[in-house]
Order: C-alpha cells, then structure tokens, then sequence
C-alpha cells in the first residue's frame, strides 16, 4: 500500500471513529431526555439531524432481512439495518440511563422547581426549532397546530392513572412510550407519567441497576419487549405520515409542545396524592400555580436561570449539529 493510501485511508477511519462518538454522544443526549417528563429523545434525534435516518434504520428491520442474511450473510444483514449507526446510538442511549436514571430521580425529589425550569426551557425552544421548519403556514397547518395545542394541554390537567406493576401493563406502557420516544415533541416519559407507569418504571429501573434482583429484572425486561414491539410497529406509520405530510405533521408536533408546556411548569402544587406499590405516599395530581401562590421556595431567579440554559442547550445543538439523512 503507498503512502498516500495509507494517509487516506487513516483519514477515513479518524472521520468514521468521530462519526460514530457523535452519534453515541446524540444517543447519550435522547436517553437524557427520555428520562424526563416531556422532553421527546424524538426532539433530539431531529435537532441534531439523524431522525431520518432513524426512521430509516428502524424501519428496515422486517422480516426481508431474513433474505438478506441468507443472501449476503451478517455482512449485508448489517449494513442493511444500518447497524453501525443504531450500535452507536442505542449504546449511547443505554449508558446514560444506566448513570442518570438514579440521578434524575433523586433531583426530582430534591430540587424539581429547578428541573422542571430546565426541561420548560429546552421544550419552549424545540417548539421554536420544530415551528422553524414549516415552510408553508396555512389554514392547515394553523389549524393542527391549535389541534395538537387543545389535545396536549387537556392530557396535561387529566387526571394521572393510577399505574400498576401487572405485565400486561407494563408491556403496554412500553409499546405506548416508546412510540412517543420517536416523535418530535411526544415524551415517552410524559406518557409513562400520564399512565400512571413513570412512577413505577424508572424506579425500578434503579433498583435493577443497583440490586440485580429477578423482580426488578422481570418488569425491566418486560418494558424492553414492549418497547422492542412497538418501535417496529410504529416507525414505518411515523416515517410515512413524516415525508407525506411533512408540513402538517410538524404543526401538530409544535402544537403538542406547547400545548404539553402546561405539564412542566415549574410551580405546581400538589392536591392529591397516593400509595404507591412501595408503600410510600407520592405526588399524584399538581395544579400549575404563579410564583406567588407556590407552596414553597420559588427560587425565581433560579428558575429563570435553568430555563435560559435548556433554551440555549437547545440552539447550541442546532447551530453545531450535522445533518446525517
């Protein structure tokens, strides 16, 4: 080999190894947000470019690829998943629930006036980022985007159900989340949380991570097959209706987003709560109030603060993104 092909071909392997650690690292960022109630990993993949392509990939796993494997081996079968690209961003994915999980629900506990201000923050500007890229507003879109707006804010003041550790439940929460994980501005956690299931899934989650034991594994492992199931079923759905009616479909994401703000306003009182399968009473029902009738530190200008930051992290990710379609 010359040296001139040894210096290319260096070349591309640095630029394939920096293309990989950047989708670990967005991987990373919409595990983050998948953790959150209503902040969409689905927001993220389409800030930083990739949501395309992670349509794409998903919607390639289907049973032709047992063709595929036969035809071309592990090789084809690979490349016709887009492996590399979904390796890297799951893993990434993956890592940081298992190190933030613990911690995102330990500041919930401790110090959720300021997270609920970072996560309203990094909504209001994926509302704007999303409502960007309509090209064309129209009675249409105007109108979807009130439609999605009026349906967000009633599931906002709907009363939570009173979720359950049943597996058939679990399952279903898992199938149901995980289609919202993959649209822009739908949390999967929003949903857990209206579901009743929030409560129940990411602490057993820690609980996993941190005993091992067969209970927590049982309901984890059952969560993972329902969102297994429903990744395949809805990625071809969203991926249709995303490039048929790309303008409309934005509308209605940008109206959920805003609508959805209601959820995460920093200063909700607590007027009802429950026991939970712990023993122990938590939250079940919060009414949005104004600083002044908090019950409560208010902590304005901290909140303030934090929402600025979510906001700006938000426009960090666009300006530095790189499209990967």
């Amino acid at each position: 080999m010359q040296k001139s092909d040894k210096i290319a071909m260096k070349k591309y392997i640095f630029a394939t190894m920096k293309m990989h650690i950047f989708t670990f690292l967005k991987g990373m960022a919409m595990g983050i947000a998948e953790i959150i109630p209503g902040v969409s990993g689905g927001t993220i993949a389409f800030i930083t470019g990739i949501y395309e392509r992670l349509l794409d990939a998903i919607k390639s796993v289907n049973l032709s690829l047992i063709k595929t494997l036969r035809d071309d081996g592990i090789a084809g079968f690979w490349k016709a998943i887009d492996g590399n690209f979904l390796l890297a961003l799951f893993g990434g994915m993956v890592v940081s629930i298992i190190l933030f999980a613990k911690l995102i629900t330990g500041l919930m506990d401790t110090n959720k006036e300021l997270l609920w201000a970072f996560f309203f923050g990094l909504i209001v500007a994926s509302a704007i980022f999303i409502g960007k890229q309509i090209k064309k507003w129209n009675t249409s879109t105007g109108s979807l985007l009130l439609l999605g707006l009026a349906i967000a804010y009633y599931i906002t003041v709907a009363v939570p159900a009173q979720g359950s550790d049943a597996l058939w439940l679990v399952f279903l929460a898992g199938t149901i989340a995980i289609s919202a994980m993959i649209l822009p501005g739908i949390s999967g956690s929003f949903i857990l949380l209206l579901m009743g299931m929030y409560q129940i899934i990411l602490p057993t989650v820690s609980e996993f991570i941190e005993t091992r034991s067969m209970d927590s594994f049982v309901i984890v492992a059952v969560f993972a097959a329902g969102c297994l199931i429903g990744l395949l079923t809805f990625a071809n759905i969203f991926s249709w209706t995303f490039k048929k009616y790309r303008e409309q479909t934005l509308a209605i994401l940008t109206g959920f987003m805003i609508g959805s703000l209601n959820k995460v306003w920093p200063w909700r009182n607590v007027v009802e709560t429950r026991i939970n399968s712990h023993g122990e009473e938590v939250p079940f029902r919060d009414l949005s109030v104004l600083p002044t009738n908090y019950i409560g530190e208010p902590m304005i200008i901290g909140v303030i603060a934090l929402a600025i930051i979510g906001a700006i992290i938000v426009f960090a990710l666009d300006y530095f993104s790189v499209d990967e379609k």
